[in-house]
């Protein structure tokens, strides 16, 4: 799943991100890249818990 994560801009933004998202799924794989401002996650839980997720830690996301 992508998302596009328009407030992500730097490496504490990253890292808060990753955190997030290994909360709700410690086994996900995530991808972050700031030029795009896009999160791409390989994980079993739905796009909805992960945006929720993302909400939650300050990262307003779309589906990209």
């Amino acid at each position: 799943m992508k998302f596009h994560v328009p407030d992500m801009s730097c490496g504490h933004c990253t890292a808060a991100i990753d955190k997030a998202l290994k909360s709700i799924d410690p086994n996900a794989r995530v991808d972050t890249d700031l030029t795009s401002k896009t999160v791409t996650v390989a994980s079993a839980k739905d796009a909805a818990a992960l945006q929720t997720a993302l909400k939650e830690a300050g990262y307003p996301a779309t589906p990209a």
